[in-house]
This record gives structure tokens, C-alpha cells and sequence, in this order.
């Protein structure tokens, strides 16, 4: 294992240190990175980044989990539509309510 020493670097109130680019590329690190904190060490692991997945396999999730989105209803009542917008509201932004104004 190879030791590299670093500075700590202010950022805001915090301090922080600065990954060489190859050490970023060597270790796959473009998502960020987990840290664990050990009794006697700080251990950096590469992040997974998260996949993501289309409409359609998106359907077939819910469909396999057999999900409802009737549940989602709780948030017609969030009071999203009071609030002063810049723009009109579409005359189908809330189905089955009446647009307000």
C-alpha cells in the first residue's frame, strides 16, 4: 500500500482533503465515496452508483409488487395548489378537482 500525505483544506466551518484525478480514476470514486470510521483508521470505499431504471421496467416493478398508487392520493391535499405561481396553472394539473383561483 502506498502512503501519499495531504493537507487539510478549509471548506466552510469543516476541513476537507483533495483526492488526486488518477487516485479518483484508479479507484472508481465519480460518485463519491463511503467513509468508514474505524477504531484506528479513516477507510475511503468507492460509491456504487445507483442504477437507474426506464419507464418501462419501472411499470414492471410496481406491477410485480403490485403497487397502487392510490396511496400518492394523501398528497392532493398538500396545499401545492395555494401557493402563488408565476404561471397559470393548467386547467389538468389536479384531476378530478376543481382549478382553483
Amino acid at each position: 500500500m502506498k502512503t501519499l500525505e495531504t493537507k487539510l483544506t478549509r471548506i466552510g466551518n469543516s476541513r476537507g482533503i483533495r483526492l488526486p484525478a488518477a487516485l479518483i480514476r484508479k479507484h472508481q470514486l465519480d460518485h463519491g465515496v463511503l467513509l468508514e470510521d474505524g477504531e484506528k483508521e479513516i477507510v475511503l470505499r468507492p460509491k456504487k452508483a445507483s442504477k437507474r431504471l426506464s419507464w418501462e421496467e419501472t411499470a414492471k416493478a410496481m406491477a410485480a409488487e403490485k403497487e397502487d398508487r392510490a396511496e400518492w392520493d394523501c398528497t392532493l391535499a398538500d396545499g401545492l395548489e395555494s401557493l402563488p405561481w408565476k404561471h397559470p396553472i393548467p386547467a389538468n394539473a389536479f384531476p378530478g378537482r376543481k382549478k382553483p383561483g
